[in-house]
């Protein structure tokens, strides 16, 4: 894996952590990626002690995902023009990704189109209960005013976690090089209509 892209995944799964306040050393032994059944969307209650520990994994999932998607999406960048947007899922096994992949009704959408037909297919996906998390990845300019380039993952999980990562690079040639990445959070799209309906720590 190129250096840069090591750094950009690091960079990510530090942001993710910080995001939800759960950066506490975990025994990697003792947490299992793959989400039980049943265990925290049945009833939406849980003791705060659990919460950070499936919390721990979901933020694990969403680095797993943004490692796997941006390795694919990365050598779609190119110095000149602009790579077209993709959606990502991460499946209920925890291990799997897969690339959504848009039907014909897509073809010569413009990027913010895109964009809108992947939420929405996302969305339906991850309704029926198929994925554990969900991200579209896209590329463009930071501003009208200000050139420098950014890579955007929109990214959930089913767990209660929503937000917007911006990386600002650079696409040199063949070699894309990342700066330090900024998370933000936003309103739930895929997985839940509002974050009042996510899962949360009770007591």
């Amino acid at each position: 894996m190129p250096h840069s892209l090591k750094t950009l995944i690091a960079s990510m799964s530090m942001s993710l952590l910080l995001t939800t306040g759960v950066a506490q050393a975990q025994d990697k032994d003792t947490v299992e990626i793959k989400i039980p059944e049943n265990s925290v969307l049945s009833d939406g209650v849980i003791d705060k002690k659990e919460m950070a520990r499936y919390l721990v994994i979901a933020n694990r999932q969403l680095a797993y995902l943004a490692e796997q998607a941006t390795e694919e999406y990365q050598d779609r960048i190119k110095p000149e023009g602009t790579p077209m947007p993709s959606g990502w899922m991460l499946m209920k096994d925890g291990v799997t990704v897969k690339e959504l992949k848009l039907d014909e009704s897509a073809k010569g959408a413009p990027a913010n189109v895109r964009v809108v037909m992947f939420r929405a297919a996302l969305k339906s996906i991850a309704r029926r209960g198929q994925i554990n998390a969900a991200g579209i990845l896209y590329a463009g300019q930071m501003s009208e005013e200000n050139p420098q380039k950014v890579l955007v993952m929109e990214h959930e999980h089913r767990l209660g976690i929503s937000g917007n990562k911006f990386v600002p690079y650079e696409a040199d040639g063949g070699k894309v090089k990342y700066s330090q990445s900024v998370t933000k959070e936003k309103p739930f799209q895929m997985f839940y209509d509002s974050k009042t309906d996510a899962p949360e720590v009770s007591g």
